[in-house]
């Protein structure tokens, strides 16, 4: 989950680098196109998993939800703060929690929807309405977050249906192509080095899906989740020391706030988990 941290901050760098150089959407299109290489080896299972038609408008469904996702995200990196970015993206478990309530009938127990409140509080005092400007990148990552949590939902669901490979080589595909559209619109032509900076984004993104896996396999969520905050104060430090970003001491408090509400509903949920489990469990 370190290494994973260090991925993301790193597409997120290289993102903020370059800026508003190249369109948002066309940023991103060519982002997933240059990752291409990397879904070779998922053909073979796609082609396998005889998708039925209603798996497949799912996975349509979240390609379209998160192509607009996506496009939001590169907006907002190019107009607000690092860490802005990385502390309003821990919102995108409390949207996942909200919507498995809504349309999935998850039980959302009282501490749980507490600590949903206490995450929003956080986001409050990341935005701070009314005490300062706030820039159309903060309502895009709003937008990003609830975007990433809509495609959560549809993953979460699809991966009892197929395998891994399926679901993140279907969303590869179906974002690549709702892109292209947005992209196309705004195009301008890229220069080789830009084209160079977001290939390194691409094998960032799929470097830190691959090792946040593997986290996933070595441990528990509620042991992995927590370190996912020391992306934030990785994010501070590359915004002030690479590209003279102020540190905003509220943006690291909000940030925080998230991400106990975060850690406390995923310690919540495996032990709701551990408990099923072992009720389940024959008697001796």
């Amino acid at each position: 989950m370190i290494l994973t941290g260090l991925n993301f901050v790193a597409v997120t760098a290289v993102v903020k680098h370059l800026g508003n150089e190249v369109p948002a959407a066309q940023a991103a299109f060519l982002r997933y196109v240059l990752g291409i290489v990397f879904l070779i080896p998922m053909i073979k299972p796609i082609l396998a998993a005889r998708l039925t038609g209603r798996q497949i408008k799912l996975f349509v469904t979240r390609g379209v939800v998160h192509t607009l996702a996506v496009i939001l995200w590169f907006f907002a990196m190019a107009r607000i703060p690092i860490a802005d970015v990385t502390a309003m993206n821990y919102l995108v478990p409390i949207y996942v929690t909200i919507g498995a309530a809504l349309f999935l009938k998850e039980p959302l127990p009282p501490r749980r929807l507490i600590a949903v409140c206490v995450a929003l509080i956080g986001a409050v005092i990341i935005l701070r309405p009314g005490f300062r400007t706030i820039d159309p990148g903060h309502i895009a990552m709003l937008g990003t977050a609830l975007g990433f949590g809509v495609g959560y939902l549809i993953a979460k669901q699809m991966s009892g249906e197929v395998s891994a490979a399926v679901v993140v080589g279907m969303l590869s595909i179906t974002v690549t192509i709702g892109l292209a559209p947005f992209a196309y619109a705004v195009w301008v032509p890229p220069s080789l080095a830009q084209l160079g900076w977001l290939f390194l984004v691409a094998c960032f993104a799929t470097a830190g899906h691959y090792t946040m896996t593997l986290a996933f396999a070595a441990a528990p969520v509620t042991v992995t989740q927590p370190v996912t905050f020391m992306q934030l104060v990785w994010a501070v430090a590359l915004g002030a020391l690479v590209f003279g970003e102020s540190i905003d001491p509220w943006v690291i408090l909000g940030g925080g706030i998230i991400m106990a509400a975060v850690s406390f509903i995923t310690w919540r949920e495996a032990l709701a988990k551990r408990r099923a489990n072992a009720d389940d469990a024959p008697s001796r």
